[in-house]
């Protein structure tokens, strides 16, 4: 965080010692500065000029819009904290890598008895920086590269464009980001995407390619108004063939609420996760429903899957449930289960230290998940769910790293198994941000 430097007022300490007498037998006179501490200190001042120093290539009107409040400061506080105020929405245009504030008297030719002078010393972003880093999920992991050119144009606009190659999928986007000069909050963007994902267990590929612009015209909140242009199709490995046509679909937001096309609007998806977490013990219960709209059928990348370390443990990755030649078909209904004990580990080794981030795990997780057939009605659907139920139990260690992933090693016994089902009896390894 910067520093605000204000010039100080008060006379310099004169010791004795150092001069051979004592300053109180020397005749000073009256201080040249008092008038103006008296004026500083008690009454309004003005800010004559506000500088800034150590621009590039930015262009300076839109700084004048940041800074515009300093000069309607009416005593030293209130220009010590606009200035500081004003110095937080430099930072926030992303341009800067540090911005430092010099309160000063004015000087010059038409200075004035109680004024005084701003300046803004800045030090701006490289035209080029970037960045790598790896992120885990559920499961899988991904190596992100990535590219800013900041202040393109000297208006605080921003190009990025980012990389990612991981185990199920691979992304790179292109986006240019362009704040309206007054009114950072105001912004536009538009986006260019593509993201190919990998279903091993559906022998599947999926690819997104797409468009989409946003606009926030008030200060209400994020995404007030967006529009998004894409296309999805879904590419049977196996076959090498197109199992689905190209979904061609515009989205349009407004308030946060999406906003389809009749004729393309087909699903209702609902997802439900409760999580109870005591001191030694956890419980989790999750749901989820795909609704079709019309007669067009679900498609396979939008269904639920089960099955896997993170959810129903003791099963493979999501290989639980409908199957058609050893390729998994998820459901359109699932729910599932699980109940925890954590204990510290046996004899506490590395107590007070890296060992309390290891935890003995015991666990029971359970769950179904089927399709559903709108001719039988509700209570044959829920009948369906209550039938061939999975579940498994076992215990492990667990890894907590930070408060947002963990890493499990379990020794599993699956129960419940089906016909198609495909289980890990025996050590299962998992790592993951969202368990059951």
């Amino acid at each position: 965080m910067g520093t605000v430097h204000a010039r100080s007022l008060d006379p310099l300490p004169m010791q004795g010692p150092e001069l051979g007498l004592q300053a109180d037998d020397m005749d000073l006179g009256e201080p040249e500065h008092e008038e103006k501490q008296e004026v500083l200190e008690n009454k309004d001042v003005v800010v004559q000029h506000v500088h800034i120093g150590g621009l590039g290539r930015t262009k300076e009107d839109i700084l004048t819009y940041e800074i515009a409040d300093v000069f309607r400061a009416k005593n030293l506080i209130d220009v010590m904290k606009k200035s500081h105020e004003a110095r937080q929405r430099l930072l926030r245009l992303g341009i800067f890598r540090n911005v430092e504030v010099v309160i000063d008297t004015a000087e010059g030719a038409d200075a004035l008895p109680n004024g005084l002078d701003v300046t803004f010393e800045v030090k701006e972003l490289r035209r080029m920086t970037g960045s790598y880093n790896t992120m885990v999920g559920n499961n899988e992991g991904s190596m992100v590269l990535g590219l800013k050119l900041p202040n393109v144009f000297g208006r605080a606009e921003k190009l990025t464009f980012q990389f990612s190659y991981g185990t199920k999928e691979t992304s790179y986007g292109l986006s240019f980001f362009k704040p309206q000069p007054g009114h950072f909050e105001r912004n536009f963007s538009v986006n260019l995407y593509k993201v190919t994902g990998q279903f091993p267990w559906s022998s599947l590929r999926e690819t997104d390619r797409g468009v989409s612009t946003e606009f926030i015209l008030v200060d209400i909140g994020p995404d007030l108004l967006t529009a998004c242009v894409c296309t999805n199709h879904l590419l049977a490995l196996k076959q090498n063939t197109q199992i689905s046509s190209n979904k061609n679909l515009f989205t349009l937001s407004a308030l946060k609420i999406s906003l389809l096309p009749q004729q393309k609007c087909s699903l209702i998806r609902f997802h439900l996760l409760i999580f109870l977490v005591l001191q030694v013990l956890s419980t989790s219960l999750w749901g989820g429903m795909l609704l079709p709209l019309g007669d067009k059928p679900s498609s396979i990348a939008d269904r639920f899957y089960l099955g896997g370390p993170t959810s129903v443990r003791g099963f493979s990755m999501y290989s639980i449930g409908p199957q058609s030649e050893g390729d998994y078909l998820g459901g359109e209904v699932y729910w599932a289960g699980g109940l925890h004990l954590y204990t510290p580990l046996p004899f506490r080794p590395g107590r007070g230290s890296f060992g309390e981030l290891f935890r003995t795990h015991f666990f029971l997780n359970a769950g179904n998940l089927c399709n559903l057939n709108y001719g039988e009605g509700p209570r044959a659907h829920l009948s369906k769910l209550a039938e061939c139920i999975r579940w498994s139990y076992g215990a492990g260690i667990v890894l907590r790293l930070g408060n947002i992933a963990r890493l499990e090693l379990n020794y599993c016994i699956p129960m419940g198994v089906r016909s198609g089902d495909r289980i890990c009896d025996g050590v299962q390894f998992g790592a993951g941000i969202r368990f059951l």
